[in-house]
């Protein structure tokens, strides 16, 4: 079960969340906060897995938050959902430890999306957000670092696995796989999708 803490200075979304997620078995929605420090407050008291939280906000910003909460409790997931498309504001998030970047704009499939895939330990990023542009520190830090699930899609792209064929046998949808293709073309430092199969095939990766 997934318990998820959502911070949003706008009611009104966090109420269409609400609504989104209402009837999924896997999300348990534990806390909504206003501002950073409310947030703060459910955290330390009802331990979520997947923190969702905005970056300007009332009293704290979602990047101290973000900051305090991985220091503090550094196994809960955090998502960042912002209006922001700015590099900066990304790489700050990424810099204090949130898992994922996901516009405001984005449909609610896809903050649903987002969700279950920090929820297992990877990485999310915006469809809509150029990963290639993220400074150098952070390619340094994360490159040649694949998630478990990463590693598996690398095995079926090895293979000549279309991204709705990997979908289909690892059960998860075909815009996660294309932000996992995505995430690793950067973390992996290669140039485009066709760099990622040629990789795949250089390392031999099989079951």
């Amino acid at each position: 079960m997934i318990r998820l803490a959502i911070a949003e200075d706008h009611q009104s979304l966090i109420d269409g969340i609400k609504l989104l997620l209402e009837y999924e078995d896997g999300i348990s929605i534990i806390g909504t906060a206003n501002d950073g420090e409310a947030l703060l407050d459910i955290v330390e008291k009802k331990q979520p897995n997947v923190v969702l939280t905005d970056i300007r906000m009332p009293k704290m910003d979602g990047i101290e938050v973000t900051k305090q909460i991985k220091k503090k409790y550094p196994k809960i997931n955090v998502l960042a959902f912002t209006m922001f498309e700015q590099i900066e504001a990304i790489q700050q998030m990424i810099n204090v430890g949130a898992s994922g970047y996901i516009l405001k704009n984005s449909s609610l499939k896809e903050v649903h999306n987002a969700i279950l895939t920090v929820a297992e330990g990877e990485t999310y990023f915006d469809a809509n957000i150029n990963t290639n542009i993220l400074n150098s520190e952070s390619s340094n830090k994360t490159k040649g670092i694949l998630t478990k699930r990463q590693i598996e899609i690398l095995e079926l792209i090895s293979q000549g696995k279309t991204s709705r064929e990997i979908s289909e046998l690892l059960f998860i949808g075909i815009h996660t796989v294309d932000t996992h293709r995505k995430n690793m073309v950067r973390i992996l430092g290669l140039q485009g999708k066709g760099e990622l199969m040629r990789y795949a095939l250089e390392k031999k990766y099989r079951f």
